[in-house]
This record gives C-alpha cells, sequence and structure tokens, in this order.
C-alpha cells in the first residue's frame, strides 16, 4: 500500500507539472532561453525552448514526463517503456545511428552513453546533446534531473520533483530497520551482484542493509560476479532479484537453486521480486525502489527491536 501512494504522488506530481507547463506556455518558458547545461560532455547550449526532444536514454525519459517535458518529446528509444505514452521507436540506444536521429530533426537529444561517436556526430550538425552517464550516486540523479529542467525550460518543476524525492529518501532512510541485515543483490543468472559503492547500493544502505559483495573477489569493479559457493556461506538475511524480467528469475526458482534452500533469506520468505527497469534505473522510480525494500525488510524485523 505505501509503494502505491508513493507511486501515485509521483504521478500526480508529473501531472501538476505537466498542466503547469501547458498553462505557462511557450512563450513563457522561452524567457529563461539560451540556457547553458553543465553536462558530462561539457557546456551545452541550448539556443531555445526545446520542441522536439529526442531521449535514448530510458532512464532520462522517466525524467523528462516526471518533470512534464512529455509533450515535448516526439521520440524515445527501444527500451524506454515508461511512461507507458512515451513515443517509442526504433532507435537504440545502446547502438545510436546518429543519422537516424538527426533525420527526426530534433532540437534536444539525451544519451546516457557515448557509443558509436553519437555526441561527436550530432555536435557536427548543431544538434544539442545531453550526456546523463548512469548516476553514481543519488546528488547525480537530482543533477541530471535539474539539468533537464533547465534545457527544456521545466526548472521549477524539476526543483519540485527533487525536493519530493528528497524528503521521500529522507522520510524512508528514518524509517528503516534499526537491525542490520546482510543482502546479495542479483543482477543476472550469472550471479552478478553490485557493492556497496554503486548507485543501487547507496539505495540499500538508505534501507539499512549490509552488502555480501562489498567482500567478494572483483568487488572494486563496482560489480563482482559472486559464486554459489560465496553466496551460500555469506548466507544473506534478504535477496534482491533484479532479473525478473531478463532472466525470468523467481523466490520459487531461487529455492530450487542446489543449496539455497537453506539459506536465510528462503527461509524466512525474504526474497524479493524487483521489476528490473526500476531497479536498474536512476530517475524518480528509485523511490518506488526504497520503498519496497523498506517495507519488506521492516517486516522481517522482530517485534520490539
Amino acid at each position: 500500500m505505501k509503494r502505491l501512494v508513493a507511486v501515485a504522488v509521483l504521478c500526480a506530481l508529473a501531472a501538476a507539472c505537466a498542466q503547469e507547463s501547458n498553462e505557462l506556455g511557450a512563450s513563457s518558458g522561452a524567457k529563461s532561453f539560451p540556457v547553458t547545461i553543465a553536462a558530462a560532455n561539457g557546456a551545452v547550449t541550448v539556443p531555445r525552448r526545446p520542441s522536439r526532444i529526442v531521449s535514448l536514454s530510458p532512464t532520462a525519459t522517466e525524467m523528462l514526463y516526471a518533470i512534464g517535458a512529455g509533450d515535448q518529446v516526439i521520440a524515445v528509444d527501444d527500451r524506454s517503456n515508461y511512461p507507458e505514452g512515451a513515443p517509442k521507436t526504433d532507435l537504440s540506444g545502446f547502438q545510436p545511428n546518429a543519422e537516424a536521429v538527426a533525420q527526426r530533426k530534433p532540437d534536444l537529444v539525451v544519451v546516457s552513453d557515448d557509443i558509436n561517436e553519437i555526441l561527436n556526430s550530432l555536435a557536427a550538425v548543431k544538434v544539442p546533446t545531453l550526456h546523463q552517464p548512469a548516476a553514481k550516486t543519488l546528488s547525480d540523479s537530482y543533477a541530471q534531473i535539474e539539468q533537464l529542467g533547465a534545457a527544456t525550460g521545466h526548472v521549477a518543476e524539476a526543483a519540485r520533483l527533487v525536493a519530493f524525492m528528497t524528503s521521500s529518501v529522507d522520510r524512508l532512510k528514518q524509517s528503516a530497520p534499526k537491525r542490520k541485515l546482510s543482502y546479495y543483490h542479483e543482477l543476472d543468472q550469472k550471479l552478478f551482484s553490485v557493492t556497496s559503492k554503486t548507485f543501487i547500493g547507496e539505495i540499500y544502505i538508505l534501507a539499512g542493509l549490509e552488502n555480501i559483495a562489498d567482500a567478494a573477489q572483483g568487488a572494486s569493479s563496482g560489480y563482482p560476479q559472486l559464486s554459489a559457493e560465496y553466496i551460500i556461506q555469506a548466507n544473506p538475511d534478504v535477496i534482491l532479484l533484479a532479473d525478473t524480467k531478463c532472466c525470468e528469475q523467481t523466490a520459487d526458482k531461487v529455492a530450487k537453486r542446489p543449496g539455497w534452500n537453506g539459506l536465510a533469506a528462503v527461509r524466512n520468505d525474504a526474497v524479493i521480486e524487483l521489476d528490473d527497469d526500476i531497479a536498474s534505473r536512476w530517475g524518480p522510480r528509485v523511490v518506488d525502489l526504497l520503498e519496497i525494500v523498506v517495507s519488506r525488510v521492516s517486516a522481517l524485523e522482530p517485534a520490539g527491536a
């Protein structure tokens, strides 16, 4: 129920931002342009309020809609599946094609990765392009939302979204269990995981969890590959599956893995099935992720602890 409330509030906020943006109109937004954004690819100048935005980043797509800039988005990449009404195309963020993007005559492009020299190619045809790589911290996520707010003429809406996320994260942090529980976060069936020094690791720290992968071989990469033996020996209190979509993993399947039925997480019904997208994107729905984790972990805490 708490998660549904969080989602409803986010949706209401996005809708309010969109309504306010429509009421202000393009002429009002134009007053703040041109604007120069300090993005990962350096200073990017957006000469006028964009009306033909192309997003090659699922996270950026979510951010754009959440700040009320959805009506300015004309195309998104093939992995941008949220929100449902986003104009999904066959454009690829993994293998971006500058010519295909340019054919859509965008006045702003957002990418999460500089692949196939997409940044240089779009710069050559004078298309303002923001490079917003995967966030390493929540602060990075907030900064990217504010960048998009400035680049699209939605500064106030972006500020409100960041304020909402910040207050929600603070509230959830305060409600996290005081008893430290260990966890294993699964990225795929090859048992790749994350450490506390990654973005997702920071979310779990806020939820009061301790990461079994931090002491694993290869932990310095941030994404070590664990072995079944290592996980069984570590005996995590909580298992979080971020491979329910890609690899169709479930709590039942985890329990049937050789030797896993004795794990504390399995015995205590603490195998949490996550939405792969929510667990891998650093946009507004990190609040939903934290809400899910805190809620499930709190239910495991002994009464009076």
